[in-house]
């Protein structure tokens, strides 16, 4: 079983989360942002990753502190799951559409974290929440993971469909990155010998 557990505790966040990698879907996610839990269930659905996440945090400031915890939090933990990466596919792309959003997001989980980001809403808030701070939960998840993230925003102007595409992509792509390639017969996908 490929899985995590992590607790991260400052002044701002109080963080506790369980992912397994080889899941079924499973979640239970309260982070007392009710759009944000929407799109981390679907993470967890759509890539069949059981994921438990409580936080506490300075909401009454802003959800700036939360969500970029979360996406620290979120990465270490996959980081931590995938261990030396021993016998995954490394690589993983998805394209997703949803109604009249589309969304390509390609990761290359080789240990150095890089973000290419182009999605930009018409609209700064959806449910409380500043839609830049999207780029920064993806930008902390990538560098804590080690995750070379691109995702990319083809069409589309309904600002939850691109949020609800993107979630569910990244998910898609991580589980094809994340799963067994027997051909690789317990090395890793790299002339290096290491990830």
């Amino acid at each position: 079983m490929r899985n995590a557990v992590i607790a991260r505790k400052t002044k701002e966040t109080d963080i506790n989360l369980t992912l397994n990698i080889d899941g079924s879907g499973e979640s239970n996610i309260h982070t007392g942002m009710p759009f944000f839990d929407h799109m981390l269930e679907l993470f967890s659905k759509h890539g069949f990753f059981d994921l438990d996440i409580s936080v506490k945090g300075d909401l009454e400031v802003d959800c700036h502190h939360s969500i970029e915890d979360i996406g620290l939090v979120l990465g270490e933990a996959i980081a931590k799951a995938l261990g030396d990466k021993t016998g995954i596919r490394r690589y993983g792309f998805f394209i997703l559409p949803m109604d009249d959003t589309l969304v390509t997001v390609s990761l290359d989980l080789s240990g150095r974290p890089y973000l290419m980001y182009n999605l930009t809403p018409k609209k700064d808030i959806i449910s409380n929440i500043d839609t830049r701070l999207f780029h920064e939960f993806f930008q902390a998840l990538s560098v804590k993971a080690g995750i070379n993230l691109h995702i990319i925003h083809h069409t589309g102007e309904d600002v939850h469909h691109q949020f609800e595409a993107v979630f569910k992509a990244f998910a898609k792509a991580l589980d094809i990155a994340s799963s067994s390639e027997n051909r690789l017969k317990g090395k890793v996908l790299s002339t290096k010998g290491s990830l």
